[in-house]
């Protein structure tokens, strides 16, 4: 097969997309793109939709993770993404389905920090495969900060909003490995959906320790045992505050 892997820097969508390639073990190119200007660039690659990851694969085009994780099953189902158990499989798919949105708490917040502290856009260009080094980049990306702020709402109001339904949603993730679904001797199309929105969360100073603690972070870890790049702490105390368990009675 001939595939090509189309995708941002730091993309943790992208990244769910490249470990479950690499569990399949299916050989394939990869073609970074820049934020922002990405949208317009898969379109002119002929992809219907806007959204990173896309695969080509022998010319077919497939667009996002939950597609291609069912794409790469059907034409490598040797080792599977999903359990062959139907009951299983709809728990796997389930979890998979809530990871998609899930994956836009990060995608809000890293801009609205980016915008604060450009220099650590560094770290997470640094595996990029683009034409220029990643220092040049960094300094040179105040136009993709902007749109990718407006494309995603990154303004203190929705930040604040967004990291107050972050505990809750850390609460279902550690339920599902509990319950077996999650971080269990086969790895699954879930495990790879939500590992690299977990693992790019705690790429923050301020978040890395809240989840670290958790089940929720040795799925993280299992799977990306180096997070994709740093940012140092830069929220606001009062909008850490719904995130830190309330202190025990004595």
């Amino acid at each position: 097969m001939k595939v090509t892997l189309f995708g941002i820097p730091g993309s943790h969508p992208v990244m769910s997309a490249r470990l479950m390639l690499k569990h399949t073990g299916i050989e394939y190119r990869r073609v970074d793109l820049l934020p922002v200007m990405s949208r317009a660039m898969i379109r002119v690659l002929g992809f219907p939709g806007n959204r990173v990851p896309a695969l080509k694969i022998d010319g077919r085009r497939v667009q996002g993770t939950q597609q291609i994780s069912r794409e790469l099953d059907r034409i490598k189902p040797d080792p599977p993404l999903f359990p062959a158990d139907p009951d299983r499989r709809r728990a796997v798919e389930e979890a998979e389905a809530w990871g998609d949105p899930f994956q836009q708490i990060p995608r809000t917040i890293i801009w609205w920090a980016l915008k604060r502290e450009p220099s650590a856009q560094v770290g997470f260009l640094e595996d990029a495969k683009l034409v220029l080094p990643a220092t040049v980049l960094a300094k040179t990306s105040a136009p993709i900060v902007w749109g990718a702020r407006r494309l995603n709402d990154s303004y203190d109001e929705t930040v604040e909003r967004t990291l107050a339904e972050l505990p809750p949603a850390l609460d279902k993730i550690d339920r599902w490995i509990a319950d077996g679904v999650l971080d269990g001797a086969e790895p699954n199309a879930a495990d790879f959906q939500i590992a690299p929105t977990l693992r790019l969360l705690m790429s923050f100073a301020d978040l890395e320790p809240l989840i670290m603690e958790r089940p929720a972070g040795r799925l993280a870890t299992r799977f990306l045992p180096t997070p994709p790049g740093h940012i140092g702490p830069v929220f606001p105390v009062a909008w850490l505050a719904p995130l830190r368990p309330a202190p025990s009675p004595h």
